[in-house]
C-alpha cells in the first residue's frame, strides 16, 4: 500500500525505474543501498515497487562515504560488501556513491549483478527523471546521437560554451552500449545523457565549468577553468574549491600530475534542471557535460576516485559540422527533429 507520504509521482517514478527501465522480475533480489543523507521517501518508493514486483529486497543505510572509489574501501563493511555479491538487481542511492570500489569491482566481476547508480537523485529530481519524460522517446534521442557519434569514430569534435569553454579532440569508439532496459549484467546510470569518449591524449583546450564532484558535488564560488593539452595541465579559479579539485585530481591520476580528460556526456533529458544541488540531475540537462578527470578507475592504474565537472549549455561540432547551438540541435536533420519532438510530460 502506498504510503501518503510518498505521493502518486515519485510512486510512478519508481515504477518507471525498477519495472520498466530495470526489468526487475518476481523472485529476483534487490538489493538497496543508501546512506542517511539520501532521501528516504524515494528509498521507500524504490522498495515499495520492488516489492510489488515480487522480488526480495532489502536496504541497507550507511553513513556517507567522505570519498569515491577505492579511497571508500575503508569504510565498507564486510555484510555490505557481502550484500552486493548476492543480489540479482543493486539500486545504489549512496552519495558518494560504492562505485569503483574493491568491493563493487569484485560485485560487478561476478557476472550476476545488474549495478544501478543513481547517487544523489531526491525525490523532486526523482519525478524529473523518471516520470516527466517519455522513456522510449529519450532513448529515441539517445540512439540517434549515438549513431552520429558512432560514425564519427576517429573524427575531430569540438566543444564550447559561453563560460569561455572551447577545445577540440578525437572522437574514441565507445566501450559499452546503452540500452533501453538494464536486462543484463552490468552497470547502468540514469537515462537522459550520451557519452562522448575521447582519445585521451588527443583533447587540446580550455573547459570552463561553475559546478564539479571532486569529494562532493558542488556550485564553484567563481568559474573554475582546466586547462587541457593531452593531460590536464592546470587548474584556474574556482575560489576555494581550487584547492579540493587539485588534490582530487592528483589522486585520480594515481598520485601522477592530473590525469586525463576520460569522458564528455552531452544532457538530452527536457525535463531535468540545473538546480546545482544534484549531480546526476545537473548532468543531465539538456546540452550539459559532465567532463570526466583523473585516470578511469575501471582501467589498470587508474586513480582512486574519479572527480567531475559540468560544463553548461555547450555547442557541439563533429568534423567541421556543428550538430548543437547552445542547447539545441541542428543537425543531423533526423536527430534535430527527434530531440525537438522531445518535450517533458506534465500529466
Amino acid at each position: 500500500m502506498l504510503n501518503a507520504s510518498i505521493g502518486p509521482d515519485l510512486a510512478n517514478a519508481a515504477d518507471a525505474m525498477v519495472k520498466d527501465f530495470l526489468a526487475v522480475k518476481a523472485d529476483e533480489t534487490v538489493l538497496i543501498t543508501s546512506d542517511t543523507s539520501s532521501d528516504m521517501a524515494v528509498v521507500e518508493a524504490v522498495l515499495n515497487c520492488a516489492d510489488t514486483a515480487g522480488a526480495k529486497t532489502s536496504v541497507m543505510v550507511i553513513p556517507p562515504l567522505p570519498f569515491q572509489g577505492t579511497l571508500a574501501d575503508p569504510y565498507i563493511s564486510k555484510p555490505l560488501a557481502a550484500a552486493m555479491h548476492q543480489c540479482d538487481v543493486w539500486i545504489d542511492l549512496t552519495f558518494p556513491y560504492l562505485a569503483g570500489s574493491k568491493a563493487w569491482d569484485e560485485a560487478m566481476e561476478n557476472k550476476r549483478v545488474r549495478y544501478f547508480l543513481c547517487g544523489d537523485l531526491k525525490a523532486a529530481s526523482m519525478v524529473r527523471m523518471f516520470h516527466k519524460v517519455d522513456l522510449d522517446a529519450l532513448f529515441r534521442v539517445q540512439k540517434a546521437f549515438g549513431e552520429v557519434t558512432g560514425k564519427s569514430v576517429g573524427k575531430v569534435c569540438r566543444l564550447t560554451n559561453a563560460l569561455g569553454s572551447d577545445l577540440t579532440f578525437t572522437l574514441d569508439k565507445a566501450p559499452y552500449p546503452k540500452p533501453r532496459q538494464a536486462k543484463e549484467p552490468g552497470m547502468y546510470t540514469v537515462p537522459g545523457a550520451h557519452p562522448l569518449w575521447p582519445v585521451y591524449d588527443s583533447v587540446k583546450g580550455v573547459i570552463a565549468v561553475d559546478t564539479a564532484f571532486h569529494e562532493y558535488y558542488t556550485a564553484m564560488p567563481s568559474t573554475m577553468v582546466l586547462e587541457i593539452d593531452g593531460r590536464v595541465k592546470k587548474v584556474i579559479g574556482g575560489g576555494t574549491e581550487q584547492k579540493v579539485m587539485d588534490r582530487a585530481l592528483k589522486r585520480a591520476a594515481g598520485g601522477k600530475n592530473y590525469g586525463y580528460v576520460i569522458h564528455f556526456t552531452c544532457g538530452l533529458q527536457p525535463a531535468a534542471r540545473y538546480t546545482r544541488e544534484c549531480f546526476v540531475e545537473d548532468q543531465r540537462v539538456t546540452a550539459n557535460n559532465a567532463v570526466g578527470l583523473g585516470i578511469p578507475f575501471w582501467q589498470p592504474g587508474g586513480g582512486e576516485n574519479h572527480p567531475d565537472a559540468v560544463m553548461s549549455q555547450q555547442s557541439i561540432w563533429i568534423d567541421g559540422k556543428q550538430i548543437m547551438e547552445e542547447g539545441t540541435f541542428v543537425g543531423p536533420n533526423k536527430l534535430a527533429k527527434l530531440a525537438d519532438a522531445l518535450q517533458p510530460l506534465y500529466n
